[in-house]
């Protein structure tokens, strides 16, 4: 019996349907080419859920994607719903999301295309070999600690959240980064802010005693947070692995993001025990050029490659998809985003039509 997957298909907001159609479409294309059946479950997600039934994340869309093998979700959010009490927002919908399918590990790779190397803000010698993947821990931490809110405190207003882990959130956590650092290259750093705050010192000795117990192979460092945001402009190739807590991997991810020239590149991945995961471009919705056929749509097909590998177990399709997008680049075709002379300037749909001859073209 031919191989048969189901995935929930969250295009969200702003440019989310564009690039969401041209990953479906690369993702049909290499399913064929490999022999394994994809179905497709598109629910509401962000504003465009908001304007359906007032809320960012329906039951019924959770319950599809609790139902499917993976989840794709494109990108939410507009500054139209800014005004909206916080719990309705297109963000709580997501961070709803995360916690409703359990995914606690978000995994955001950072290489560098060689294509690219000349888009990055950095020098080619500072960012030449860069490859390194950011572990960030998804439903703790300040995001989801309790008590939270706004108190009045004798006529002036004080708002609060809590940083708050449990030992065995870390050590999960830090599970993920030390087998992945098992597969790659064997280093893993882990960056908190112990030298000041109760919660990292947890963090470092709990990662500390599974390095001891369990991952002695691996060789484990340790950098302040500020340290690591220096570090990562300074010498991103001394990086393997890096772990993180969930606020220091938000900020963190996206300053490795712009190694590779554009946050348009870069996908991730998020994975719980056992469920579906969702896999997700690390972009927003750009409402500023949305439906006008300008979105990179390139972070969208190498998130439906993480997808492949690691929610589906299709290695060989997510390497073939890898492999057009590599090949897009290397024959000079570019967004906006990216643009650069001697490059060829094309809108989303075109790019998606290069990666469809370009797939063609892999070597199966």
């Amino acid at each position: 019996m031919a191989r048969s997957y189901r995935i929930a298909l969250l295009s969200g907001d702003g440019i989310g349907p564009e690039i969401t159609a041209v990953a479906r479409q690369l993702l049909e294309a290499v399913s064929l080419r490999h022999g394994f059946a994809l179905s497709f479950d598109a629910q509401p997600m962000g504003g465009a859920a908001i304007e359906v039934c007032g809320e960012p994340l329906p039951a019924s869309t959770l319950a599809a994607c609790r139902a499917s093998d993976a989840v794709l979700l494109a990108a939410i959010g507009s500054p139209q719903y800014d005004t909206l009490p916080r719990e309705k927002r297109p963000e709580s919908g997501l961070l709803a999301l995360r916690a409703g399918l359990g995914l606690f590990a978000n995994l955001r790779p950072v290489t560098i295309i060689p294509a690219l190397i000349d888009a990055s803000s950095l020098k080619r010698e500072v960012i030449e070999g860069v490859d390194l993947i950011v572990v960030r821990e998804l439903t703790g931490g300040v995001y989801f600690g309790t008590p939270k809110g706004r108190v009045d405190v004798e006529g002036r207003v004080r708002a609060f959240n809590t940083m708050a882990y449990f030992d065995d959130e870390i050590d999960r956590i830090a599970r993920v980064g030390f087998e992945l650092a098992r597969q790659r290259r064997g280093r893993l750093c882990s960056v908190d802010k112990a030298n000041v705050l109760d919660v990292s010192q947890l963090w470092r000795e709990r990662v500390e005693a599974l390095h001891a117990s369990s991952y002695a192979d691996v060789e484990l460092s340790h950098q302040y947070v500020d340290n690591a945001a220096m570090q990562l402009v300074r010498n991103p190739r001394q990086f393997d692995v890096l772990l993180t807590s969930n606020l220091f991997g938000d900020i963190l991810s996206d300053e490795a993001a712009m190694l590779s020239g554009s946050i348009g590149m870069l996908p991730s991945a998020s994975l719980g025990e056992g469920g579906p995961g969702l896999f997700e471009p690390i972009h927003g919705s750009a409402p500023d050029i949305a439906n006008q056929d300008k979105a990179n749509p390139m972070a969208m097909v190498l998130s439906a490659a993480m997808l492949l590998r690691l929610g589906l177990g299709e290695e060989a399709a997510a390497a073939d998809l890898e492999a057009a997008v590599a090949r897009v680049l290397a024959a000079g075709y570019r967004t906006g985003d990216l643009m650069a002379a001697g490059c060829t300037l094309l809108g989303c749909q075109a790019i998606g039509a290069k990666l469809l001859e370009a797939l063609e073209a892999v070597e199966a």
